[in-house]
């Protein structure tokens, strides 16, 4: 369904529930370091969430044992609900990307590699900041204005300091240029940033980017690999695909392929979060991007893919928090449970 659509099409829309208030287990990761609780968005704030690592050499990303599923956990273990609590455990134990909010970057950073590091693992971070973000949709926002954004971007930087962190750079930030969403006279700057944004990262040691790349159902890799060179891939580790979206792994790794071996065979993650069951297709498809229903979790997160040219299947988007206040769901980003339930409980 979604490969139809060309142009200034809602296929772009895949990031509309993407997170756009503070980044509560991001947050919530500091606090930990600090010995407190709390994260803001689910579960009980009084039942103590048990979470453990993933084994490092299958998944070597950071579980957050503070996050909105684990808390779920505890919530319903708590109410003496084995059923879901199992089904939300499903979510819980698995690395997840941690969305970093504009404010206070650097300590919000800090604290999570701080906790991945002690944990003896690596930090999955997701920058989702860019000015004129999301085209003044749902998840509308970003940095004021370009120097805003360096600002910021150094700030993140500093927080990762020389600690082992993989970084997804800006979904849709380089789609929406592509597709005409973002207006032209913002193009300049915002390839400028990306260029920027992944010089300045790579400074740390110990820190992999990934541009973000669009998904399998919006046109062809033709269109984006000349954007992805004036975006500056060269410089970055590789670009994301799927995030926030449904395609098939299957799929995603086909156009990924065909993309890469157009700039230089750089190797690239999928967000497998949410496509066990692929795209939508019934319905009003325009609204495909927003709380399908009948969804399922993909392939758990790991680096072993069986694929030379594939690094990652990674959880980008936060399964069981809302795409935007469609299909009865709460605002972008906020915790879901009967939502995360539905994924959780159609998974093969």
């Amino acid at each position: 369904m979604y490969g139809s659509y060309t142009g200034r099409s809602r296929t772009r829309k895949r990031v509309a529930g993407l997170r756009t208030t503070g980044t509560a287990a991001a947050v919530g990761a500091a606090l930990l370091l600090a010995g407190c609780s709390g994260d803001g968005d689910g579960g009980d704030k009084d039942a103590a969430p048990t979470v453990s690592q993933q084994p490092k050499a299958k998944d070597p990303y950071w579980v957050n044992p503070e996050g909105n599923a684990a808390r779920q956990v505890a919530a319903y273990t708590k109410d003496g609900d084995g059923e879901k609590a199992a089904l939300i455990r499903k979510i819980a134990e698995q690395p997840v990307g941690e969305w970093i909010s504009p404010d206070n970057a650097e300590n919000q950073v800090r604290g999570v590699t701080e906790a991945a590091a002690a944990a003896d693992r690596d930090a999955l971070l997701v920058l989702y900041n860019i000015p004129h973000r999301d085209c003044g949709q749902f998840s509308k926002g970003g940095a004021a204005d370009g120097n805003a954004y360096r600002s910021w971007l150094d700030g993140v930087a500093k927080g990762i300091g020389d600690r082992s962190a993989t970084v997804i750079l800006e979904p849709d930030a380089l789609l929406h240029l592509v597709d005409g969403c973002t207006p032209q006279e913002f193009h300049e700057e915002r390839y400028d940033l990306l260029k920027g944004a992944i010089q300045r990262l790579k400074q740390q040691p110990a820190t992999k980017v990934y541009l973000d790349a669009g998904n399998a159902g919006w046109q062809s890799p033709d269109v984006l690999f000349q954007p992805l060179q004036r975006a500056g891939i060269a410089d970055a580790d590789g670009f994301s695909l799927n995030v926030s979206n449904f395609q098939t792994t299957a799929v995603s790794t086909e156009f990924g392929k065909k993309l890469s071996e157009k700039i230089g065979n750089k190797p690239f993650v999928i967000d497998t979060s949410r496509n066990g069951n692929g795209p939508y297709e019934g319905g009003d498809s325009a609204e495909s991007w927003c709380n399908p229903p009948g969804r399922a979790l993909g392939e758990a997160p790991t680096t072993q893919t069986g694929d030379e040219r594939v690094d990652a299947y990674l959880w980008i988007k936060r399964p069981g928090e809302s795409d935007g206040d469609c299909k009865g769901g709460p605002k972008a980003g906020a915790w879901w449970p009967e939502y995360a339930l539905g994924l959780a409980g159609a998974t093969k």
